[in-house]
C-alpha cells in the first residue's frame, strides 16, 4: 500500500511514521509513507493557500487549486491504480472499524489535512472520494485526525501485525468489544487469573473468551448490539446479564429500604 498526505506541516508526521508500528511496516516494504507540502503549490510569490471567503465571515478558506495541484502531481502505482482521496472533516463519515477494513483493501490513499475555516467546495465535489471525521469536535487542523485514521489502516495491513489474529480479535472487529487479558504471573497480589485461562482446554477459553465479550459490549457499549446477529448462546447470556442485574438491582434497593 501507498499512503501521501497533503499537509502544512509535514513534520507532524515524521516521528509517527517513523516509530511503533508504522515504522515497522514501513522497514519491512509493506507501506510507503509519503508527506506533500501543498503549500509548494500555491501560484503566488507570497506562498499563499489560502482566502476570505465570497460572500464574507469569519475565517479564512482553503484555496482549490494548491489541493488540486498537488494531488494531480502524484504519480500513480500504475494505470489501473485510482487513489482513494480522504478528506479529513469534521462533516465526514464517522470513522469505524469497518471503514478501517475497507480502506486497507485499496492500494493507495491521499489523505487531505487542511487548517483554516474550511475548505473551498469544489475540492470536495469534484477531487475528493471520502470524508472522514474522528469525532464530533474540533481540532486545529487534520493532521491528528489522519494519523489516527492511517494507523487504524496499516495495522490491518498482512504482515504488519506479529500476530495475524490479533486484528481480528481487537474490539470492534467482531462487533463485540474485546474480552479481558492477562499474563504472567497467575497471582498479582490477591488478584489471580481465571482459572480457565490456564486450564489448556482452548474449547472452554473460546467461550469463556465469547462471553466476556459479549458483557463488555452489554455494559459498556450497548449500542453496538442493536442488529448485531447473535447465536441462540448470546441470546441466553444476554438474558442472564439482565437477571443478575436485576437480582443486583433488587438487592441494593431492600439494603437502602432497611438503611
Amino acid at each position: 500500500m501507498r499512503i501521501d498526505v497533503l499537509t502544512l506541516f509535514p513534520a507532524m508526521f515524521d516521528g509517527v511514521f517513523q516509530s511503533s508500528i508504522l515504522g515497522k511496516a514501513r522497514d519491512k516494504g509493506l507501506v510507503e509513507l509519503n508527506t506533500v507540502n501543498f503549500r509548494d503549490y500555491s501560484n503566488n510569490k507570497h506562498n499563499t493557500v489560502d482566502d476570505y471567503p465570497y460572500g464574507g465571515g469569519g475565517g479564512m478558506v482553503l484555496k482549490a487549486e494548491p489541493i488540486f495541484s498537488a494531488v494531480e502531481d502524484i504519480q500513480p502505482l500504475d494505470a489501473d491504480t485510482k487513489p482513494r482521496v480522504v478528506l479529513m472533516c469534521p462533516q465526514g463519515q464517522p470513522f469505524s472499524q469497518k471503514k478501517a477494513e475497507e480502506l486497507s483493501a485499496e492500494k493507495h490513499l491521499i489523505f487531505i489535512c487542511g487548517h483554516y475555516e474550511g475548505y473551498d467546495e469544489r475540492i470536495r465535489e469534484h477531487l475528493v472520494t471520502d470524508e472522514l471525521s474522528i469525532g464530533d469536535y474540533v481540532l486545529t487542523g487534520g493532521e491528528l485526525p489522519a494519523m489516527v485514521v492511517i494507523d487504524s489502516v496499516v495495522r490491518l495491513l498482512p504482515g504488519v501485525l506479529g500476530n495475524e489474529t490479533s486484528a481480528v480479535t481487537d474490539s470492534f472487529s467482531t462487533g463485540l468489544l474485546e474480552y479481558p487479558h492477562y499474563t504472567r504471573p497467575a497471582k498479582f497480589r490477591e488478584w489471580e487469573v481465571p482459572e480457565v485461562l490456564i486450564s489448556g482446554n482452548h474449547a472452554h477459553i473460546d467461550q469463556w473468551r465469547r462471553k466476556q465479550s459479549l458483557y463488555r459490549t452489554w455494559t459498556k457499549r450497548p449500542d453496538l448490539l442493536v442488529g448485531m446477529e447473535l447465536t441462540a448462546q448470546d441470546r441466553k447470556w444476554l438474558a442472564e446479564f439482565e437477571r443478575d442485574a436485576q437480582v443486583s438491582a433488587s438487592g441494593d434497593a431492600t439494603r437502602e429500604d432497611r438503611l
